[in-house]
């Protein structure tokens, strides 16, 4: 059991995490009316992604950094100032250029939230609380989405879609005084994982197989997840014949849900599994492995019929890509421990926002052209290949990472 003021803490940090996917799909949510008034296309919403992407993936390392040297109270609290002063400047943008900057400005500040959040889960949290620590991230990330399509749909049509992001970066301002009232200094933290009696330098820690695996199955699930972030309000919009805002109501707001519930299936899996004595590494690859055959279905969206059947499809898509990620984010904490905790984090996060920056301006300028078939596709087959390179570095390698 999670004693009562650890539990705080980390719900309190996991708060701040809805308030980062508030901020990240409002954009999503809003782009297809933006796109109108501003004249611009999809293409241009790529690169915007991207910008995004490329500044919270290479801030990210630095971030995680930072956190572990300064520790997490000060840095979550910095960025997340910084986030929503950004956050808010976005509704004033009246450009393409103007846009742009504001998410590249947002990506820089953004990089910092998941490596606070990792912190505080090895400082609070026991080895075996972990997975269902990073499914309370997707719980987390879950409130953020479906807030975000919501607060769109609600007032996008009646204030503007300026009104969204000025309530958001007000949200986010508010997490501030919350979190100093609550803080406390941690009196039962979690102990270290089983590697933390050895710490590895840095040096060292950027050899590891076992970590550059992770980096690896990462990049090759990732797009889905991207993908249902950024484009399922655009999906539903072109190739579904939707209005944004019956596509923000009533579709687009669900995926979210069961991209949540997936990330706790897939915490209770592997804990289950642990508990009847697999070895953890092991009953975690076993349930990314099910959940990436069920991500085979992807392939079908594009024919399904109708707009039901194809959000149906989506949010099966989005709950395994979250039983494999949450997972993955867990394998980091117990194979490399508190004392690198946020910095393995930020490399998790920062291949994700690299990655994001080359697929996102391909998935636009894609889809301007043709459709989303061949992206929904690549999506169904990538998570297999990357579980395969996991599967040869920690299963078939090394005894540090077999044993674990």
């Amino acid at each position: 059991m999670i004693r009562r003021h650890r539990a705080l803490i980390v719900a309190i940090f996991a708060l701040s995490l809805s308030v980062t996917a508030l901020d990240r799909n409002l954009l999503a949510a809003v782009w297809p009316i933006l796109q109108t008034q501003l004249h611009l296309t999809n293409g241009q919403y790529g690169i915007i992604v991207a910008g995004f992407s490329i500044a919270y993936g290479i801030c990210a390392p630095l971030s995680g950094l930072l956190v572990d040297r300064l520790g997490f109270t000060k840095v979550a609290v910095i960025a997340l100032a910084l986030w929503s002063v950004f956050g808010i400047a976005t509704a004033f943008a009246s450009s393409f250029h103007a846009l742009l900057l504001c998410r590249i400005l947002l990506g820089c500040a953004e990089s910092a939230s998941l490596p606070a959040v990792a912190k505080a889960y090895v400082t609070y949290l026991r080895p075996a609380e972990r997975s269902m620590g990073t499914a309370a991230t997707q719980i987390a990330l879950t409130i953020g989405a479906v807030g975000a399509t919501l607060i769109a749909g609600n007032l996008t049509a009646r204030y503007g879609w300026q009104s969204t992001f000025l309530i958001a970066g007000t949200l986010g301002l508010l997490w501030i005084p919350l979190w100093w009232k609550t803080q406390k200094t941690p009196q039962d933290a979690g102990p270290a994982s089983s590697f933390e009696g050895d710490p590895i330098g840095m040096k060292q820690l950027l050899c590891q197989p076992g970590l550059w695996a992770l980096i690896s199955a990462s990049l090759l699930l990732m797009p889905l997840y991207s993908l249902w972030t950024n484009w399922t309000t655009v999906y539903l919009v072109r190739e579904r014949g939707l209005s944004s805002t019956v596509a923000n109501l009533h579709y687009a707001w669900i995926p979210p849900i069961f991209a949540m519930v997936g990330g706790i299936t897939g915490g209770w899996f592997a804990l289950q599994g642990a508990r009847r004595g697999i070895p953890v590494q092991k009953a975690r690859f076993n349930v990314c492995f099910w959940a990436a055959l069920g991500l085979l279905l992807t392939a079908t969206i594009p024919v399904l019929p109708t707009a039901d059947w194809a959000t149906a499809a989506i949010s099966l898509s989005f709950f395994c890509t979250l039983c494999i990620s949450i997972n993955i984010y867990a394998m980091a904490l117990d194979l490399f421990g508190t004392v690198h905790a946020s910095f393995v984090f930020s490399l998790l996060t920062a291949s994700y926002g690299l990655m994001q920056t080359v697929i996102s301006p391909l998935i636009g300028s894609w889809v301007d052209h043709h459709s989303f078939k061949a992206v929904c596709v690549f999506g169904a087959l990538s998570p297999l290949c990357g579980l395969a390179i996991l599967y040869a570095a920690i299963f078939r390698g090394s005894e540090r990472y077999s044993r674990a």
